[in-house]
């Protein structure tokens, strides 16, 4: 392994943490709505364009049947649908129907208003701090896709 300052082994453990943790509370987000968080992350990814069943495992960090599953769960709602990939004839590609748009809008908003009621605890300092950061957390998300 190669030899990092420790000061950001520390950071990236603290960061870690903090990304695990904000993926249960957002899990939790919401229990009353029609989408479970994976189906909500689902959509999300495939509403710029349809991608592979493979790809969408890969990115949801789970099996081939599981995202299957899941697609063909989505499918029956009428919130995906399945078509040929234009670029290779034998594979499927799965794009969001406008019902799931819809879907994807209506938990956003509901679960935004609960982030937002969160946030209102928050000092002015706080809140500043957290919208400096979320470039930075941007960058690298974006570093880990490419």
């Amino acid at each position: 392994m190669s030899s990092f300052d420790p000061r950001l082994i520390d950071l990236a453990q603290e960061f870690r943490e903090s990304l695990r943790l904000g993926v249960y509370m957002f899990r939790r987000l919401d229990p009353e709505g029609d989408l479970t968080a994976a189906q909500l992350s689902l959509l999300s990814m495939i509403s710029d364009g349809g991608l592979r069943v493979g790809d969408i495992a890969k990115n949801l960090g789970i099996k081939v049947p599981s995202a299957t599953e899941q697609i063909i769960k989505l499918e029956r709602a009428g919130l995906v649908t399945r078509q040929p990939d234009p670029d290779d004839s034998r594979a499927v590609q799965v794009a969001i129907t406008q019902a799931g748009t819809s879907a994807v809008d209506s938990a956003n908003q509901r679960r935004n208003a609960m982030v937002a009621e969160l946030l209102q605890d928050l000092s002015n300092d706080e809140i500043e701090s957290l919208a400096a950061a979320l470039p930075v957390i941007a960058k690298l998300n974006s570093s880990f896709q490419n």
